[in-house]
């Protein structure tokens, strides 16, 4: 299949949007067009940033919380020698006078841990965005590097994988599309071939079905990159075969 304008499908590659044939079609494409490796790499940078992009709310229990500490708080009428009815009426408008104020002190500290709460996960997402940036640069330099080769493999239930290397850049990136559900408990692991002995190279989502992931690190002399199913948190050396293999051409 040819397709017509093969500049045009950078974004629908980068979302799976593309059927087998297209997909097929345009990896070849790719491999000898970085301007469209560049694109899919931002187009995929810029579908995490707008992942991070979500509003920050108090937690729906803070009322109902704030509210039964107002209530279970026992607040006494002071003693004195005044005149009982007016110590009573004294004592009520101290009473609702010190519940008042005890609410807004409560009031205050759950605002306050909200403020503080939110301004945490203000800067976690920050810094996830600052992260997700530093890595889609690192993401583009590889995949617009005038050096860099894409190898391709299949992987278990259709899914795809490939990997884009740079010698230049001495990285490497590797791109999942269509690709299953680890077992509960499990990770895809990504590993560096260095001619038999396989190297970590970082852990894929195993809730993401399609992503694109800098490896970690260098290319060095590695023969080729290995995927295998490990268990959660990843493993130092392979503990089962392969579920997928690219050889980097000699």
């Amino acid at each position: 299949m040819s397709l017509t304008d093969p500049h045009t499908f950078a974004g629908a590659y980068a979302l799976d949007a593309l059927d087998a044939e297209e997909r097929a079609a345009f990896e070849v494409h790719l491999d000898a067009c970085p301007d469209c490796r560049l694109e899919v790499a931002e187009f995929a940078a810029t579908a995490g940033r707008l992942a991070l992009a979500v509003g920050i709310t108090p937690p729906p229990a803070l009322k109902d919380s704030v509210l039964r500490q107002i209530s279970n708080v026992r607040q006494e009428p002071p003693r004195t020698g005044r005149d009982p009815q007016v110590e009573r009426s004294s004592g009520r408008s101290l009473l609702w006078m010190r519940r008042w104020m005890l609410a807004a002190c409560f009031v205050a500290a759950a605002l306050g841990g909200v403020a503080t709460w939110q301004h945490q996960e203000a800067q976690d997402a920050q810094q996830q965005a600052d992260q997700a940036q530093a890595s889609a640069e690192q993401v583009a330099a590889v995949l617009g590097a005038s050096d860099a080769k894409t190898h391709a493999t299949s992987l278990p239930d259709g899914a795809r994988g490939i990997v884009v290397a740079s010698k230049r850049q001495n990285r490497a990136v590797f791109t999942a599309s269509g690709l299953s559900t680890p077992p509960e408990g499990k990770v895809y692991e990504l590993w560096f071939d260095d001619h038999g002995t396989m190297r970590p190279a970082g852990l894929l989502d195993p809730d993401r079905n399609n992503q694109i992931t800098l490896m970690d690190g260098t290319v060095d002399q590695a023969s080729g990159v290995g995927i295998t199913v490990e268990p959660a948190g990843g493993s130092k050396t392979p503990t089962l075969p392969p579920v997928g293999l690219i050889e980097f051409p000699a």
